[in-house]
Protein backbone atom coordinates (compact mmCIF):
# COMPACT_ATOMS: atom_id res chain seq x y z
CA UNK A 1 0.00 0.00 0.00
CA UNK A 2 1.24 3.40 -0.71
CA UNK A 3 2.25 5.42 1.85
CA UNK A 4 2.16 8.48 1.36
CA UNK A 5 -1.29 8.41 -0.62
CA UNK A 6 -3.53 6.21 1.41
CA UNK A 7 -6.60 5.78 -0.60
CA UNK A 8 -9.87 7.45 0.20
CA UNK A 9 -12.71 6.82 1.48
CA UNK A 10 -16.09 8.74 0.20
CA UNK A 11 -19.67 7.78 1.54
CA UNK A 12 -20.28 10.95 -0.90
CA UNK A 13 -23.27 9.74 -2.90
CA UNK A 14 -22.88 9.48 -6.91
CA UNK A 15 -23.42 12.00 -9.16
CA UNK A 16 -26.87 11.44 -11.37
CA UNK A 17 -24.23 11.10 -14.58
CA UNK A 18 -22.01 8.22 -12.45
CA UNK A 19 -25.87 6.71 -11.60
CA UNK A 20 -27.08 6.71 -15.23
CA UNK A 21 -23.61 4.75 -16.27
CA UNK A 22 -24.31 2.48 -13.33
CA UNK A 23 -28.14 1.77 -14.51
CA UNK A 24 -26.96 0.63 -17.74
CA UNK A 25 -24.23 -1.64 -16.28
CA UNK A 26 -26.17 -3.30 -14.39
CA UNK A 27 -29.20 -3.50 -17.22
CA UNK A 28 -26.53 -5.22 -19.07
CA UNK A 29 -26.02 -8.01 -16.02
CA UNK A 30 -29.57 -8.48 -15.95
CA UNK A 31 -30.46 -9.46 -19.20
CA UNK A 32 -27.61 -11.43 -19.62
CA UNK A 33 -28.63 -13.47 -15.92
CA UNK A 34 -29.52 -17.17 -16.65
CA UNK A 35 -32.71 -18.10 -16.80
CA UNK A 36 -33.06 -20.22 -13.90
CA UNK A 37 -31.65 -17.57 -11.53
CA UNK A 38 -33.58 -14.56 -12.90
CA UNK A 39 -36.48 -16.30 -11.65
CA UNK A 40 -35.46 -17.59 -8.29
CA UNK A 41 -34.58 -13.72 -7.88
CA UNK A 42 -37.78 -12.90 -9.13
CA UNK A 43 -39.78 -15.09 -6.40
CA UNK A 44 -38.21 -13.55 -3.95
CA UNK A 45 -38.80 -9.92 -5.09
CA UNK A 46 -42.84 -10.99 -5.62
CA UNK A 47 -42.66 -12.61 -2.01
CA UNK A 48 -40.79 -9.32 -0.60
CA UNK A 49 -43.05 -7.43 -2.18
CA UNK A 50 -46.24 -9.21 -0.81
CA UNK A 51 -44.49 -9.22 2.67
CA UNK A 52 -44.48 -5.12 2.50
CA UNK A 53 -47.94 -5.91 1.57
CA UNK A 54 -48.40 -7.71 4.39
CA UNK A 55 -47.39 -5.36 7.06
CA UNK A 56 -48.98 -2.72 5.34
CA UNK A 57 -52.45 -4.04 5.56
CA UNK A 58 -52.20 -4.64 8.94
CA UNK A 59 -50.83 -1.72 9.85
CA UNK A 60 -53.98 0.47 7.91
CA UNK A 61 -56.39 -2.02 10.25
CA UNK A 62 -57.74 0.01 13.23
CA UNK A 63 -59.66 -0.99 15.90
CA UNK A 64 -62.90 0.03 16.56
CA UNK A 65 -62.14 1.97 19.68
CA UNK A 66 -58.98 3.89 17.87
CA UNK A 67 -59.38 6.85 15.60
CA UNK A 68 -56.18 7.68 13.48
CA UNK A 69 -56.42 11.13 11.10
CA UNK A 70 -56.65 9.64 7.37
CA UNK A 71 -52.84 11.36 6.51
CA UNK A 72 -50.88 9.65 9.39
CA UNK A 73 -53.01 6.16 8.69
CA UNK A 74 -51.27 6.60 4.85
CA UNK A 75 -48.15 7.70 5.73
CA UNK A 76 -48.00 4.93 8.18
CA UNK A 77 -49.05 2.03 5.33
CA UNK A 78 -46.18 3.95 3.14
CA UNK A 79 -43.81 3.71 5.61
CA UNK A 80 -44.79 -0.52 6.32
CA UNK A 81 -45.05 -0.89 2.77
CA UNK A 82 -41.31 -0.19 1.86
CA UNK A 83 -40.38 -3.00 3.77
CA UNK A 84 -40.98 -4.25 0.14
CA UNK A 85 -38.52 -2.51 -1.47
CA UNK A 86 -35.96 -2.80 1.20
CA UNK A 87 -35.89 -6.52 1.22
CA UNK A 88 -35.38 -6.14 -3.01
CA UNK A 89 -32.81 -3.94 -2.54
CA UNK A 90 -30.96 -4.81 0.45
CA UNK A 91 -31.49 -8.79 0.25
CA UNK A 92 -30.96 -8.81 -3.89
CA UNK A 93 -34.06 -9.99 -5.97
CA UNK A 94 -35.29 -9.29 -9.18
CA UNK A 95 -38.44 -7.01 -9.48
CA UNK A 96 -40.20 -6.06 -12.53
CA UNK A 97 -41.33 -2.70 -12.40
CA UNK A 98 -37.45 -1.78 -11.58
CA UNK A 99 -36.13 -3.41 -14.08
CA UNK A 100 -38.22 -1.10 -16.45
CA UNK A 101 -35.09 0.74 -15.78
CA UNK A 102 -33.68 -1.90 -18.46
CA UNK A 103 -35.18 0.80 -20.94
CA UNK A 104 -32.33 3.13 -20.27
CA UNK A 105 -29.55 0.43 -21.38
CA UNK A 106 -32.02 -0.33 -24.36
CA UNK A 107 -31.81 3.06 -25.75
CA UNK A 108 -28.19 3.69 -25.39
CA UNK A 109 -27.95 0.14 -27.23
CA UNK A 110 -26.33 -2.12 -24.63
CA UNK A 111 -29.00 -4.97 -24.78
CA UNK A 112 -31.31 -5.76 -27.41
CA UNK A 113 -35.05 -5.27 -27.91
CA UNK A 114 -35.11 -9.20 -27.60
CA UNK A 115 -33.62 -9.34 -24.61
CA UNK A 116 -35.28 -6.63 -22.24
CA UNK A 117 -38.39 -8.52 -23.32
CA UNK A 118 -36.93 -11.83 -22.45
CA UNK A 119 -36.04 -10.63 -18.76
CA UNK A 120 -39.21 -8.64 -18.47
CA UNK A 121 -41.13 -12.33 -19.10
CA UNK A 122 -39.69 -14.22 -16.84
CA UNK A 123 -39.74 -11.80 -14.12
CA UNK A 124 -43.06 -10.61 -14.30
CA UNK A 125 -43.77 -14.75 -14.03
CA UNK A 126 -41.44 -15.18 -11.25
CA UNK A 127 -43.28 -11.87 -9.60
CA UNK A 128 -46.75 -13.22 -9.89
CA UNK A 129 -45.49 -16.91 -8.91
CA UNK A 130 -44.06 -15.37 -5.50
CA UNK A 131 -46.89 -12.88 -4.76
CA UNK A 132 -49.61 -15.74 -5.23
CA UNK A 133 -47.45 -18.07 -3.06
CA UNK A 134 -46.93 -15.65 -0.19
CA UNK A 135 -50.81 -14.68 -0.32
CA UNK A 136 -51.50 -18.89 -0.05
CA UNK A 137 -49.07 -18.93 3.04
CA UNK A 138 -50.88 -16.00 4.60
CA UNK A 139 -54.34 -17.37 4.31
CA UNK A 140 -52.94 -20.94 5.58
CA UNK A 141 -51.31 -18.97 8.74
CA UNK A 142 -54.58 -17.76 9.18
CA UNK A 143 -53.32 -13.63 9.36
CA UNK A 144 -56.82 -12.80 8.10
CA UNK A 145 -57.82 -13.51 11.62
CA UNK A 146 -55.83 -10.52 13.65
CA UNK A 147 -58.02 -8.14 14.92
CA UNK A 148 -61.07 -10.04 15.45
CA UNK A 149 -61.40 -10.79 11.53
CA UNK A 150 -60.62 -6.93 10.66
CA UNK A 151 -57.42 -7.83 8.76
CA UNK A 152 -59.60 -10.16 6.46
CA UNK A 153 -61.90 -7.39 5.95
CA UNK A 154 -59.28 -5.11 5.13
CA UNK A 155 -57.65 -7.73 2.93
CA UNK A 156 -61.19 -7.43 1.15
CA UNK A 157 -61.60 -4.21 1.09
CA UNK A 158 -58.34 -3.79 -0.91
CA UNK A 159 -58.99 -5.80 -3.61
CA UNK A 160 -62.51 -4.91 -4.18
CA UNK A 161 -61.15 -1.17 -4.28
CA UNK A 162 -58.42 -1.71 -6.98
CA UNK A 163 -60.76 -3.83 -8.83
CA UNK A 164 -63.93 -0.55 -8.66
CA UNK A 165 -61.07 1.19 -10.35
CA UNK A 166 -61.61 2.77 -14.54
CA UNK A 167 -59.53 1.73 -16.62
CA UNK A 168 -57.97 5.08 -17.17
CA UNK A 169 -57.37 5.67 -13.17
CA UNK A 170 -56.20 2.36 -13.16
CA UNK A 171 -53.26 3.07 -15.95
CA UNK A 172 -52.85 6.65 -14.70
CA UNK A 173 -52.26 5.69 -11.38
CA UNK A 174 -49.52 2.80 -12.46
CA UNK A 175 -47.52 4.92 -14.15
CA UNK A 176 -47.42 7.58 -10.90
CA UNK A 177 -46.18 4.54 -9.01
CA UNK A 178 -43.92 3.59 -11.14
CA UNK A 179 -42.33 6.54 -11.49
CA UNK A 180 -41.98 6.77 -7.87
CA UNK A 181 -40.19 3.82 -7.47
CA UNK A 182 -37.92 3.44 -10.74
CA UNK A 183 -37.22 7.27 -9.06
CA UNK A 184 -36.46 5.63 -5.62
CA UNK A 185 -33.98 3.01 -7.44
CA UNK A 186 -32.25 5.48 -8.89
CA UNK A 187 -31.31 7.12 -6.18
CA UNK A 188 -30.75 3.66 -4.63
CA UNK A 189 -27.89 3.56 -7.78
CA UNK A 190 -26.23 6.56 -6.24
CA UNK A 191 -25.98 5.61 -2.28
CA UNK A 192 -22.84 3.97 -1.19
CA UNK A 193 -24.30 2.39 2.03
CA UNK A 194 -27.26 -0.02 3.11
CA UNK A 195 -28.67 3.02 5.44
CA UNK A 196 -28.24 5.30 2.24
CA UNK A 197 -29.93 2.80 0.49
CA UNK A 198 -33.48 2.61 3.33
CA UNK A 199 -33.46 5.98 3.05
CA UNK A 200 -33.46 6.73 -0.12
CA UNK A 201 -36.45 3.96 -0.33
CA UNK A 202 -38.39 5.09 2.18
CA UNK A 203 -40.01 8.80 1.07
CA UNK A 204 -40.56 7.92 -2.65
CA UNK A 205 -42.38 4.19 -1.54
CA UNK A 206 -44.21 5.94 1.15
CA UNK A 207 -45.57 9.12 -1.39
CA UNK A 208 -46.88 6.64 -3.89
CA UNK A 209 -48.55 4.23 -1.47
CA UNK A 210 -50.12 7.12 0.21
CA UNK A 211 -51.38 8.68 -2.69
CA UNK A 212 -53.15 5.42 -3.90
CA UNK A 213 -51.14 4.86 -6.63
CA UNK A 214 -51.36 1.52 -8.11
CA UNK A 215 -48.11 -1.48 -8.22
CA UNK A 216 -48.46 -4.22 -10.37
CA UNK A 217 -47.06 -6.71 -8.15
CA UNK A 218 -48.32 -5.56 -5.08
CA UNK A 219 -51.51 -6.20 -6.93
CA UNK A 220 -50.81 -9.63 -7.76
CA UNK A 221 -50.72 -10.45 -3.53
CA UNK A 222 -53.71 -7.76 -2.89
CA UNK A 223 -55.99 -9.31 -5.64
CA UNK A 224 -55.72 -13.24 -5.02
CA UNK A 225 -55.65 -12.85 -1.56
CA UNK A 226 -59.10 -10.55 -1.41
CA UNK A 227 -60.94 -12.55 -3.82
CA UNK A 228 -60.51 -15.93 -1.82
CA UNK A 229 -61.37 -14.18 0.97
CA UNK A 230 -64.49 -12.93 -0.51
CA UNK A 231 -65.19 -15.68 -2.36
CA UNK A 232 -67.66 -17.23 0.88
CA UNK A 233 -69.59 -13.99 1.17
CA UNK A 234 -72.66 -12.61 -0.32
CA UNK A 235 -70.66 -10.16 -2.42
CA UNK A 236 -67.54 -12.29 -4.06
CA UNK A 237 -64.61 -10.31 -6.53
CA UNK A 238 -64.33 -10.64 -10.24
CA UNK A 239 -62.24 -12.58 -10.95
CA UNK A 240 -62.01 -10.86 -14.62
CA UNK A 241 -62.11 -7.56 -13.21
CA UNK A 242 -59.16 -8.34 -10.91
CA UNK A 243 -56.94 -9.95 -14.37
CA UNK A 244 -58.15 -6.45 -16.25
CA UNK A 245 -56.71 -4.46 -13.23
CA UNK A 246 -53.62 -5.91 -12.97
CA UNK A 247 -53.49 -5.75 -16.97
CA UNK A 248 -54.02 -1.79 -16.64
CA UNK A 249 -51.58 -1.43 -14.12
CA UNK A 250 -48.55 -3.38 -15.80
CA UNK A 251 -49.27 -0.71 -18.40
CA UNK A 252 -49.47 2.19 -16.72
CA UNK A 253 -46.17 0.63 -14.55
CA UNK A 254 -44.42 -0.12 -17.70
CA UNK A 255 -45.21 3.30 -19.43
CA UNK A 256 -44.04 5.53 -16.55
CA UNK A 257 -40.88 3.51 -15.41
CA UNK A 258 -39.14 3.45 -18.96
CA UNK A 259 -41.12 6.60 -20.29
CA UNK A 260 -40.45 9.24 -17.49
CA UNK A 261 -37.72 7.62 -15.81
CA UNK A 262 -35.38 5.69 -17.70
CA UNK A 263 -35.72 6.86 -20.84
CA UNK A 264 -35.79 10.74 -19.60
CA UNK A 265 -32.28 10.30 -17.83
CA UNK A 266 -30.98 8.26 -21.50
CA UNK A 267 -32.17 11.63 -22.82
CA UNK A 268 -30.13 14.03 -20.26
CA UNK A 269 -27.10 12.04 -19.97
CA UNK A 270 -26.82 9.08 -22.68
CA UNK A 271 -28.18 9.98 -25.77
CA UNK A 272 -24.84 10.77 -27.07
CA UNK A 273 -23.32 7.48 -25.83
CA UNK A 274 -26.23 6.08 -27.95
CA UNK A 275 -24.86 7.33 -31.16
CA UNK A 276 -23.12 4.71 -32.85
CA UNK A 277 -23.40 2.21 -30.16
CA UNK A 278 -23.70 -0.99 -31.69
CA UNK A 279 -26.03 -3.57 -29.90
CA UNK A 280 -24.78 -6.40 -27.45
CA UNK A 281 -24.53 -9.35 -30.31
Amino acid sequence: MDQQNPPTLTLDAYAPAQIADRVCKIGLAKVTTLVPTMMALALLAGAFISLGALFYTVTVTTGSDVTVPFGLLRLAGGLTFSLGLVLVVVGGAELFTGNNLIAMAWAVGCVRTSQVVKNWLWVYIGNLLGAVGTAALVLLAGVQTLGGGAVGETMVQIARSKIALDPVSAVARGILCNVLVCLALWLCMGARSVTDKILAILLPISAFVACGFEHSVANMYFLPIGIVLAAGGSAPLSVLGAMSNLVLVTIGNILGGTILVALVYWFVYLRAEGEGHSAVQ
